[in-house]
C-alpha cells in the first residue's frame, strides 16, 4: 500500500491548526495566564543592547530562525531508516504536546524573571546545586551544538560560491535592515522588510552566475573558500553577532533569514500539493527492531534521540531564556512566539521527511551510506531499484554515491518533487543547489543566536568571581565571553574533533529538554499550579525515560565497542563518547532528583485567588 505525501501534509497542518487554535489557549489562558499590562524585560530593563522591545513579527522571525537549526533537516531524513510512519507521528504529536509546550513554559518563566537563562531559572526554582549543575551542563551542550551545526556549514558551503555569496550578502543587508527600522525610520518594518527581502532574493538569483558555465563563473574564486577559510569567517561572524547590540545585525538578519525559510518551506508544500509525490519509503522498515546502516539501535528509543528537533529540543529552552525574552514586547507575544515558531519547525521536518521518503529506498540508501556499507545492505537486504544516476545527471552532480551526513539526500529528494512540476525538470539543478544553500543558511542563523546564549552564560560564571563581567552591557566583559565561546567551539571544527563529538549530539540535546522540562514543571507547582502540571510533567516522563534509555544503549552498544577497538584513534572515540554522555546523564538525574521532593512538598499548595 502506497502512500501520498499530499495526504501527509496536509494531516500535519491538520494537526497544528487544532491545537494552536484550542491546546495553546489554554495554555496562554488557564496555566500560564499571559497578562498584556504587565511589563515585559524589554521595557523595564531596556538598554539599547541586548534588553529591546521588538515588533511581534520581527521578533518571531528571529525565534524561529535561532531555533531552527540542521535538525528539523537532517534528524527526519535518518529517522526515515524506520520508515515514514514513527518520524511522522513523533514530529506532529511530540511538537503540539511536548516541544511547543517546553519553548512557550521556558518562554514566560523567563520574561517574568528579567529574561534570566535557563541555568538560572532553575537555580531560583529547585536548588543553587542545581542551577550550577545545569548551567555547566548547558554551556557544554552550546559549545558542543554550535561546533556541529558549524561543521555543518562548512560541509554545505566548502567550494560552493553561489551558497558562499549568498550567505555573505544577507550580513550587510541585515545592517542595513536594523539601521533603516530602529535608526533612519523608526518602526517602518514593512519598508526594511520589502528592501530587505528584495535585495536578498537579488542576491540568490545573481549567486547562480557563479556557477560553471554562467557569467560570473571566472570570479568564483572569490567566493570558493576553503573549509578552513569558512571557518573562520563564520567564527568572525560569530563574533560580531554576539556583541554587536541585538537591533543591529543579528535580530533582523534572522527576521531576514526566516522570511527565507518560511517562503522556502511555503513553496515546498505549495508543490506536494500541486504534484502530489508518492512516499516510495515503507511505513514501518525492516530495521525497526534495530541493525540499521543508518541509526544502529531499535525504533525505540533512538527515533526518539535521532529527530532531536522538530519535535522537541533542549537548545530551544536556551532561546526562549536566552535573546527572545530579552526582546519580547508584550506578553500577549509569547503564544506565537513560543508555540506557534516550533509548530513552523516541526513542518519543516515533516517536509524534510517527505522529501527523503519521496526518494526510492536503493536511492536513499546509496546517498547516505559508502559504497562498501550500500554493498553490504544489498548482500543482507537484497535491495535493489532506483535511479540514482538519472538523477545526479539532473542536478548536475558528478556523482550522488556515499554523500554521507543526510543533507544531500534532502537536498536531491526536494529537487526531485520541485522537478515534478510542469517543465520543471530542466532547473532540477538550480533547485538542487538552492536547497544545499538553505541548508546552510539554516544552520547559521541557529550559530549567532547560539554564541550569545553561550556568551550570557560564560557571564554568568565569571560574575560570580567578578560582579562587572556579569554585567552583558559592559564590552569587555561580552568581549572576552563572547571570545571564549567562540574559540571552543571553532577548535572543535579546525581539529575535525566535532566528528567524534556527533553521535552523542542527539543525546545530549533530547538530555537538555528533559533539564528543561523539569525547570518548567518547577516554575508550574512554585506558582501554586500544580494541578496543571501535567502538561509539563507528561511529555518530561516520556523524554525522560526514551533518552536515558537512548544514552545508556549509546553506551553500551556502540560507545564502548568502539572503545575496545584495535585503532587507538577509535578507542579515544568511543572512551570520550561514552563518558562524556555519561556525564550528561548523571547531570540530567542529579537535576531531576533535586526537584522531584521539591514537588511532593508543594502539592498541596493552590493557585492564589
Amino acid at each position: 500500500m502506497t502512500v501520498n505525501a499530499f495526504w501527509l501534509v496536509l494531516g500535519a497542518l491538520g494537526v497544528y491548526a487544532v491545537f494552536y487554535r484550542y491546546y495553546s489557549a489554554f495554555l496562554a489562558k488557564k496555566v500560564l495566564v499571559l497578562d498584556e499590562t504587565r511589563l515585559t524585560p524589554a521595557h523595564t530593563l531596556r538598554d539599547g543592547q541586548n534588553f529591546h522591545p521588538t515588533n511581534r513579527w520581527v521578533l518571531w522571525g528571529h525565534h524561529f530562525a535561532a531555533i531552527s537549526g540542521a535538525g528539523p533537516l537532517i534528524g527526519p531524513v535518518l529517522a526515515a531508516q524506520f520508515g515514514w510512519l514513527p518520524g511522522f507521528l513523533w514530529l506532529v504529536f511530540g511538537v503540539c504536546l511536548a516541544g511547543a509546550v517546553q519553548d512557550f513554559v521556558i518562554l514566560v518563566a523567563s520574561i517574568r524573571r528579567g529574561g534570566r537563562s535557563l541555568a538560572e531559572i532553575a537555580r531560583d526554582e529547585i536548588s543553587p546545586a542545581s542551577g550550577m549543575v545545569a548551567m555547566v551542563a548547558i554551556l557544554f551542550i552550546v559549545v558542543v551544538a554550535m561546533a556541529v551545526l558549524g561543521f555543518i556549514v562548512v560541509k554545505a558551503l566548502a567550494e560552493s560560491a553561489w551558497g558562499t555569496f549568498a550567505i555573505a550578502a544577507s550580513i550587510p543587508i541585515a545592517l542595513l535592515m536594523g539601521l533603516w527600522m530602529y535608526r533612519l525610520r523608526p518602526g517602518r518594518v514593512g519598508e526594511a522588510s520589502a528592501i530587505g527581502v528584495t535585495l536578498l532574493l537579488g542576491c540568490v538569483i545573481l549567486g547562480g552566475l557563479f556557477s560553471p558555465g554562467h557569467p560570473w563563473a571566472a570570479h568564483a574564486h572569490f567566493f570558493m573558500l576553503s573549509e578552513n577559510g569558512l571557518t573562520t569567517s563564520i567564527a568572525v561572524y560569530g563574533f560580531c553577532a554576539s556583541v554587536l547590540p541585538v537591533w543591529m545585525l543579528l535580530c533582523p538578519r534572522d527576521y531576514l533569514s526566516s522570511y527565507m525559510k518560511v517562503g522556502t518551506i511555503a513553496l515546498i508544500v505549495a508543490t506536494v500539493v500541486l504534484v502530489r509525490p508518492e512516499v516510495k519509503a515503507p511505513a514501518l522498515s525492516a530495521f525497526t527492531s534495530g541493525g540499521g546502516p543508518l541509526v544502529p539501535g531499535a525504533l525505540f528509543p533512538f527515533v526518539f534521540v535521532t529527530i532531536a528537533c522538530g519535535a522537541i529540543s533542549g537548545f530551544h529552552a536556551l532561546v526562549s531564556s536566552g535573546t527572545t525574552p530579552k526582546m519580547i514586547d508584550n506578553e500577549r507575544d509569547a503564544r506565537p512566539i513560543g508555540y506557534g515558531a516550533m509548530l513552523m519547525e516541526s513542518l519543516v521536518g515533516v517536509t524534510a521527511l517527505v522529501a527523503a521518503c519521496s526518494l526510492f529506498p536503493a536511492d536513499y540508501f546509496r546517498i547516505n551510506l559508502s559504497p562498501a556499507a550500500f554493498q553490504a545492505l544489498v548482500a543482507k537486504t537484497g535491495l535493489d531499484g532506483g535511479r540514482l544516476s538519472e538523477l545526479a545527471a539532473l542536478v548536475g552532480e558528478p556523482r550522488l554515491e556515499g554523500r554521507t551526513g543526510g543533507g544531500v539526500s534532502l537536498a536531491v529528494g526536494i529537487a526531485q518533487i520541485f522537478g515534478d512540476l510542469p517543465g520543471a525538470r530542466a532547473f532540477m539543478s538550480y533547485f538542487y543547489h538552492f536547497v544545499i544553500m538553505f541548508e546552510a543558511l539554516f544552520v547559521l542563523t541557529t550559530i549567532d543566536t547560539g554564541t550569545r546564549i553561550g556568551r550570557f552564560l560564560v557571564q554568568e560564571l565569571l560574575g560570580r568571581v567578578s560582579p562587572r563581567f556579569g554585567r552583558t552591557d559592559w564590552l569587555p566583559g561580552s568581549v572576552l565571553a563572547t571570545a571564549l565561546v567562540v574559540g571552543g567551539w571553532s577548535w572543535f571544527i579546525f581539529t575535525g574533533s566535532i566528528q567524534t563529538l556527533w553521535p552523542m549530539f542527539g543525546v545530549a540535546n533530547q538530555l537538555l529538554a528533559v533539564v528543561a522540562l523539569t525547570v518548567a514543571t518547577s516554575v508550574l507547582v512554585n506558582e501554586g499550579k500544580a494541578r496543571y502540571a501535567w502538561t509539563t510533567a507528561a511529555p518530561l516522563a516520556f523524554l525522560g525515560t526514551t533518552t536515558l534509555a537512548g544514552g545508556a544503549l549509546s553506551i553500551r552498544d556502540i560507545f564502548l565497542p568502539l572503545a575496545r577497538s584495535a585503532k587507538p584513534a577509535d578507542a579515544f572515540k568511543g572512551a570520550l563518547n561514552a563518558g562524556l554522555t555519561a556525564v550528561m546523564m548523571a547531570c540530567v538525574l542529579l537535576v531531576l532528583f533535586d526537584a522531584l521532593p521539591r514537588w511532593w512538598k508543594a502539592r498541596d499548595v493552590r493557585q492564589p485567588a
